[in-house]
């Protein structure tokens, strides 16, 4: 029996426009020159990831660098520490760098802040690679943390300065400074949170609403995807998180019913498509 379920894609879903200018330079070079190496997944989206490595694009980690010369290598959108560009130095390795400019903008600052000998503490995931480039701007002294209890399991010093990693829920970015404000410290708080980011968790309740089912599709290693994820879920219980579309269950829907995909600023528009078409043949 066929379900005749009514499908729309979020508009505001999808690709950042960091994520965008990563990829666009990845394939201009790939046509280009046929291969590129790239440090780290170019984005946390295993499906798009191997979009690309099939195009040539050749995913290293930090020590396949350390052994890499005479090459060049793209910075993805999240930026890098200090040591990274260093050793590409050391190398000889061409770097092309990708980084969102927002991510840019908030290292400078960092180390701004670090030069002036504040106590800086940033709101991130550990070990994401954001993070570790904004680290990196402080030589590791930072302390990142994320979430409040465990921010308050460390000796805080009675003037705080405070950092977030840009794809972070500003509602909780706020919530730590009021709350540390209200325990009596100085908070002096840069919310450094991307806007075209933070502003699609009003956008995706608004479209998570209006619908009997949601499907969110995202990379199980994207910060982002699970935020927004819980945003959806929040808004309409009925919320499903696929990261393809062998994933989707039938058994999920009743015929007739409304279902709206949403995802990831690391989510490709094309596995979203894919996503409706096999919806629409249910």
């Amino acid at each position: 029996m066929p379900y005749h379920l009514s499908v729309r894609i979020d508009p505001n879903s999808g690709f950042c426009f960091g994520v965008i200018y990563a990829i666009q330079m990845a394939e201009d070079l790939l046509d280009e020159q046929g291969y590129l190496y790239c440090l780290g997944d170019i984005v946390h989206n295993d499906e798009e990831v191997q979009r690309l490595e099939g195009r040539g694009l050749r995913i290293i980690s930090y020590d396949e660098l350390a052994g890499l010369r005479d090459e060049a290598v793209l910075i993805r959108a999240h930026g890098e520490p200090p040591s990274t560009y260093q050793m590409a130095l050391e190398n000889n390795l061409t770097l092309i760098d990708a980084s969102c400019p927002v991510v840019l903008k908030l290292q400078n600052r960092i180390k701004t802040s670090f030069d002036r000998k504040d106590q800086i503490f940033i709101y991130g995931k550990h070990g994401h690679a954001e993070v570790r480039g904004l680290l990196g701007q402080t030589g590791g002294a930072a302390v990142v943390f994320e979430n409040l209890d465990e921010l308050l399991s460390h000796e805080l010093p009675a003037n705080i300065t405070l950092y977030s990693q840009t794809t972070k829920s500003t509602d909780s970015f706020y919530r730590i400074k009021g709350e540390l404000e209200q325990r009596g410290y100085q908070v002096n708080a840069n919310d450094t949170i991307c806007r075209q980011v933070s502003n699609r968790d009003k956008d995706l309740r608004r479209f998570a609403a209006q619908f009997d089912q949601i499907v969110f599709v995202s990379g199980t290693k994207s910060s982002n995807g699970k935020v927004l994820y819980q945003v959806c879920k929040e808004t309409n219980p009925a919320t499903h998180f696929i990261s393809r579309t062998d994933e989707l269950c039938a058994e999920w829907f009743q015929p007739g019913q409304s279902v709206g995909i949403c995802g990831a600023t690391s989510t490709p528009m094309w596995l979203m498509e894919q996503v409706r078409d096999a919806l629409l043949q249910l």
